[in-house]
């Protein structure tokens, strides 16, 4: 089975192996995180989005979402929040890979690309607060942390916090966004570069200048 990407033939097992390759890098990006100031110590910064988004672009969304199943899957075993980070990721992630994704597919050109990739941005950002707010901070109180506790860590970097909904607009969500806007840049600086690798083609070589006289 194939599929044609601008007139390019890519072969399931081309697919296959790109999925697992940029499952792999998404994975060691998710161990590469790192605390940033003004949120909570549990809310750490990565770039493991980058390769689902790169593969998004270059395969379809839904391989896109497959690289951010999977590199949760992968860096399950080392999770320290009862698998809740990963839970958390995997969506975010997916609202991010999905729309912009989608948007590219429709016509592959760079005015698309960065407009699927501010799509996707915001869209994550915009849900982040509902996921956040009924599905992760709850699963996360009963299983990890409870609520107060979660509230308190947010009281002490801003005291007026007066609850946890609250303190995931204040705080989750401009974080989202800025999260979002760095894979965006990061996804344009690179995706020119690697794009070749990932769609098995080689870079054309440049023609040497005759010179005459």
């Amino acid at each position: 089975m194939s599929n044609k990407v601008q007139g390019r033939t890519i072969s399931s097992a081309r697919k296959l192996t790109t999925v697992a390759i940029m499952s792999a890098l998404a994975t060691v990006l998710m161990y590469l995180e790192f605390p940033v100031p003004l949120v909570p110590a549990f809310i750490k910064l990565d770039f493991s989005e980058l390769p689902a988004l790169l593969t998004s672009f270059a395969l379809g969304p839904w391989y896109g979402v497959l690289v951010c199943l999977v590199k949760n899957l992968l860096h399950m075993p080392a999770s320290s929040s009862a698998f809740i980070g990963e839970l958390s990721n995997f969506l975010l992630g997916t609202l991010f890979v999905l729309p912009a994704g989608y948007i590219y597919q429709h016509k592959r050109s760079k005015k698309n690309a960065l407009l699927g990739s501010l799509v996707g941005a915001l869209c994550m950002t915009a849900l982040s607060f509902f996921t956040n707010n009924y599905i992760v901070y709850p699963f996360y109180a009963k299983a990890f942390m409870p609520e107060q506790a979660i509230l308190s860590a947010y009281q002490a970097i801003l005291p007026g916090v007066k609850n946890l909904a609250q303190a995931i607009l204040i705080f989750n969500v401009p974080f989202t966004f800025v999260k979002g806007m760095l894979d965006v840049l990061l996804t344009f600086l690179l995706y020119k570069r690697i794009s070749p690798l990932i769609l098995g083609e080689s870079r054309p070589k440049k023609k040497d200048k005759k010179h005459t006289g």
